[in-house]
Formats: C-alpha cells, sequence, structure tokens
C-alpha cells in the first residue's frame, strides 16, 4: 500500500503544475473556471510541496505550480471583477453589434462603447488604446 508521502514523491510536484497550466489556459478563454482551477492547483501544489519538503524530494514543479496558480487566480479575479464591473456596457455592444450591418454602423458601436466606457469609469479613454471593431 503506497503512502500520500510516497504518492507525492512519485509524481513530483506534475499533477499540480498540469492544473496550474489548465488555470492558467482557462484563465485566458473562460475567466471563472480558470479561477476554479487555480484554486484546485493551489492547493494540490501547497499540498505537494509540503509532502515533496518532508520526503526529502525536489519542489521544483511543486513551487512553479504555485507561483503559476497564484498568477492564473490573480489574472482571472481581475479579469472577472471586470467582467462584473463592466458587464452592463459589454453586453450592450455585442447586442449592438449583433445588428450592425455595416462597418459605419460597428463604429457607432464601438463609440458608444467609448462612451459608455467613459462614463462607468469617470474618465476620458486614452487616445492611444484602442477599443474593440
Amino acid at each position: 500500500m503506497t503512502t500520500p508521502l510516497q504518492t507525492a514523491a512519485e509524481m513530483g510536484g506534475r499533477r499540480a503544475l498540469a492544473l496550474a497550466l489548465m488555470a492558467l489556459i482557462f484563465t485566458l478563454f473562460v475567466p471563472t473556471m480558470g479561477l476554479a482551477l487555480s484554486v484546485f492547483g493551489l492547493v494540490v501544489g501547497v499540498r505537494d510541496l509540503r509532502t515533496l519538503k518532508k520526503g526529502g524530494q525536489p519542489t521544483g514543479m511543486a513551487t512553479g505550480a504555485v507561483v503559476i496558480s497564484t498568477l492564473a487566480f490573480l489574472l482571472g479575479g481581475v479579469t472577472t471583477a471586470v467582467q462584473v464591473y463592466l458587464g452592463t456596457e459589454l453586453t450592450a455592444y455585442t447586442e449592438c453589434l449583433k445588428g450592425a450591418g455595416t462597418v459605419t454602423a460597428q463604429t457607432e458601436c464601438s463609440t458608444e462603447l467609448k462612451t459608455a466606457l467613459e462614463s462607468k469609469l469617470g474618465m476620458p479613454w486614452p487616445a492611444n488604446m484602442p477599443l474593440p471593431g
């Protein structure tokens, strides 16, 4: 029968690193799912890190998993917060684009988005920062 110490030593933090990398990838496409995976990656990474240290094994992969999971968590948290805060404006922009059949109409949608963002954020949109569309 294998003990958790043997299992973690055999894996060497690979499963935590795999979870962390999946979390980072999912964060780019589905931020809330990446956020959840990053929590799992962080928990498994910390657990593997402790187990590997107790067993005197190398901790490189587990340490990398903790770092990547933390970055994915922060990125997912910020992205989710922005989506929640600007959800109304982004939804209006998406609906506007659905009905925009010409380039002029798409440009008007971008202008409406810019106006809505400026109003919501309380500051002018930077001139060198492009908008979608």
